[in-house]
């Protein structure tokens, strides 16, 4: 198996590794040891805080370590959590430390697993294997979500077991991964002109402020989504896979911007996109009935499919596939982690004093949209 299909191998199972506990910890929490939507929602925030801080170091570690060992102990790190979890999930505070130490252990994997995708290749080749590592992240989360709501009703305890059966196989997996991935050289003549590396710079700033909002408001719903579909009427084992149309509407988007390479270099799909999360959002939280928040899922997902894409390939092509560029993009990803949660706390605790949940989430989540939206359109308006 070549350094790219081990990559994107691992990046699967990693991925569906992760989402077991990362996002079924939620259903798990609130279906068996009685988590409030605030409870929850404070877990996610600290969860976000540790994976934002590792994804920052993220660099400074590869530096010491070089990637593959990085790689390989942040890998180790979530294995032993999960068998933590196994034997002490039971208990609520043993929860609250494992989510906060699976956003560490997450925040320092993703951004050197996008470094060894990417590196050594043109811009050409890097929307194209971009596309591929996309997909293949994206599409364990909806088949992760679908097994979650099962095995919670069924065997609590098998969700923390699988999990580590699958970081154990990440581990042999990875054991084949060069030391150090081979980046791009300076003079390569594919590498970006000084004027169109600008350009894209423009298009990579509103992109990454979109990326921060769509984080922010998925995982917001992350937290509450086990007591939306509650309050539906609908069992957890149900819950956790209508959760997940999200993400397999995100895994369809990713498929469509492989494919579909007309988006590189163009403003109106940002444009788009940033109208399009809030109005998915508000849709899912408080939709009437399934109906609505079916089509809010189906909004949400694949405008969120629309920002990571460009997201990630513009910060690829711009630096060059480094983690330092991948750190960047991940720590965004914490912010949002962090950000929406602590927003939509906010917006909570002022549902009192303004008509109730829905007008305290516009007070708390409204900001925010309109702050990531203001950005995003200062940089499309002058590009670099």
């Amino acid at each position: 198996m070549n350094r790219t299909g081990r990559c994107l191998l691992i990046t699967f199972v990693e991925s569906f590794a992760t989402i077991l506990v990362q996002r079924g910890v939620y259903f798990y929490s609130a279906s068996k040891l009685g988590f409030s939507d605030a409870q929850n929602l404070w877990v996610a925030l600290l969860a976000g805080g540790t994976y934002v801080a590792a994804a920052l170091l993220s660099h400074r570690l590869t530096v010491a370590l070089g990637e593959r060992r990085v790689v390989r102990l942040a890998v180790a790190g979530q294995l032993l959590v999960h068998v933590a979890l196994a034997f002490f999930a039971p208990i609520p505070a043993v929860v609250v430390v494992a989510a906060a130490a699976i956003g560490l252990f997450s925040g320092a994997k993703w951004p050197v697993m996008e470094s060894f995708v990417a590196a050594g290749r043109t811009p050409r080749e890097t929307a194209a294997v971009m596309g591929r590592f996309n997909l293949c992240w994206a599409s364990a989360i909806p088949l992760s979500l679908a097994a979650t709501g099962p095995i919670i009703a069924h065997i609590p305890a098998g969700l923390f077991v699988l999990a580590g059966v699958l970081n154990a196989a990440s581990l042999i997996l990875a054991r084949r991964l060069p030391a150090r991935p081979v980046h791009l050289a300076e003079d390569h003549p594919e590498r970006l002109a000084d004027g169109e590396r600008k350009r894209l710079a423009g298009l990579l700033a509103a992109s990454r402020w979109q990326l921060l909002v769509s984080y922010s408001l998925l995982w917001i719903l992350a937290a509450l989504l086990p007591h939306v579909f509650s309050s539906l009427g609908f069992a957890v084992a149900w819950a956790a896979a209508m959760a997940g149309l999200i993400d397999a509407v995100r895994v369809v988007a990713f498929g469509v911007f492989h494919r579909w390479q007309g988006w590189h270099g163009r403003v109106a799909p940002l444009v788009v996109a940033m109208a399009a999360m809030p109005t998915g959002f508000f849709m899912i939280l408080f939709g009437p009935n399934l109906a609505v928040v079916l089509a809010g899922e189906l909004i949400l997902g694949f405008a969120t499919g629309m920002a990571y894409s460009a997201a990630l390939y513009y910060a690829m092509v711009v630096h060059s596939a480094s983690v330092d560029a991948g750190g960047a993009h991940e720590a965004l990803i914490g912010t949002g982690f962090v950000v929406g949660p602590a927003a939509q706390l906010a917006g909570l605790g002022l549902a009192g004093t303004l008509g109730g949940v829905l007008g305290g989430t516009i007070a708390g989540v409204g900001p925010l949209i309109v702050l990531a939206a203001a950005g995003s359109l200062w940089a499309l308006r002058r590009p670099g």
